[in-house]
Parts: C-alpha cells; sequence; structure tokens
C-alpha cells in the first residue's frame, strides 16, 4: 500500500468517526467542542485553544461555543487569572449528553486493539501529527504528563505531593496529567530571536504565559 493510500484511509477514518449529519441534535462542530473541553485542563478551556487545537478560526469557534451555551451544555465563567477572558466548562446535561457521541464508535473500535497494537499506533500517529503540525506552522497539543514543563526542570513538588506546571507557574491535580494542555512542549526552545543557540536556562526561555490566557 503506497502512502497516499495510507493517508487517505487516516483521513476516512476521521470523516466516518466525526459523522456528516446530526446525532442528537447536535453537529459534528459541536460534538468536537464538547469533546474537546471535557478533555482539556484549565489552563485550556477557552475559545482562542479550542480554536487553535481544532484549526478554525476563532470567529468559527466562538459561534460553536456561543451555541452550546444557549443550549445548556457548556458554562462560561469569568477567569480568575485574567478578567478579560472566560473558562469553558461542561454542565451536568453537556456531561449526560456525551453519552450519544457518536465519536465512541471509533474508541470502541481502538479498545479492541491487541495493547500493543494501540501503543505502536500511538506511536505512529503522535509522529504523524507532529510532522503536519510542523509543516502547517500549527502548535502541537499535548498532556501535562509528556509535557517538559513536567519532567526535569519543568515541575517541582509541593508540600502535599502535587507537581507544579513550570510554564504556569501553578500547582497540576491528578485530573490535569492527562488532559489536553494549549502550553504542551515536546522540547524546551533551543535557539534565541536571533536564530544563535542559547545557554540560559530552560524558564529563561519560556513563552509569555499572558499569550495563553487571551479568549
Amino acid at each position: 500500500m503506497n502512502d497516499r493510500a495510507l493517508a487517505e484511509i487516516v483521513a476516512h477514518l476521521g470523516r466516518v468517526a466525526y459523522c456528516d449529519g446530526f446525532v442528537a441534535g447536535l453537529s459534528s462542530a459541536q460534538w468536537a467542542a464538547l469533546r474537546y473541553f471535557y478533555r482539556a485542563n484549565r489552563f485550556s478551556r477557552t475559545v482562542s485553544a479550542f480554536a487553535d487545537f481544532h484549526a478554525t478560526t476563532r470567529g468559527t469557534a466562538s459561534q460553536t461555543v456561543k451555541s452550546l451555551v444557549s443550549r445548556g451544555y457548556l458554562r462560561r465563567t469569568r477567569s480568575r487569572r485574567d478578567g478579560r477572558s472566560s473558562t469553558l466548562d461542561l454542565t451536568d446535561a453537556g456531561l449526560d449528553i456525551l453519552a450519544q457521541d457518536p465519536f465512541e464508535a471509533l474508541v470502541g473500535a481502538v479498545s479492541h486493539l491487541p495493547a500493543e497494537a494501540r501503543i505502536d499506533l500511538r506511536t505512529t500517529l503522535d509522529a504523524m501529527m507532529k510532522e503536519v503540525a510542523r509543516q502547517r506552522g500549527k502548535r502541537p497539543f499535548g498532556t501535562c504528563s509528556a509535557c517538559v514543563y513536567l519532567g526535569g526542570n519543568g515541575a517541582r513538588k509541593e508540600a502535599d505531593g502535587r507537581c507544579q506546571c513550570h510554564f504556569m507557574g501553578e500547582p497540576l491535580d491528578a485530573e490535569d496529567m492527562n488532559r489536553i494542555c494549549v502550553n504542551y512542549a515536546a522540547e524546551f526552545p533551543c535557539h534565541d530571536s536571533t536564530g544563535e543557540g542559547s545557554d540560559a536556562a530552560p524558564q529563561d526561555r519560556r513563552p509569555d504565559p499572558a499569550a495563553s490566557r487571551a479568549s
């Protein structure tokens, strides 16, 4: 099988999983939003992060979110860290409707694969996603458990045993560790703005957290 045929299978699988029509009265875009806000950590539950994750415009993302808020599936709360932005959380109704998510068919198909096949598939798809993101100039998303801001100099233990995100400077709860994060980084930046190498410590080269707080 050639490269194009494999790529077409991956793309078609995504189309089938997301479903073109309405399910339980929700469009594929609305399902994608509910799914994202369920999986995202507390730093990433914003309209702008959702737009980046799904490679869509903020205007389109905002309209999708607005429709879910009006239907009672999402709740908008003013951010405690930045009063200019809002965070979005699923309501009880939103959590209930997720039980009808058509995406669960794909989840079930993955669960039926042998454990070794799932590990190989994860490694392969991660590599493909990073390469496509690099070519398209998109930021990679990942989880705290695999982020450089957690490992090595990226985290320190709090007195209660929790880790602290080095990027945001806030402690992480256990539930944060495997959630999607907009600030995820697979490696620290290795060049300064001039393109020359830098000997600065990783924490001196990290992006400005304020940039991640915009709604």
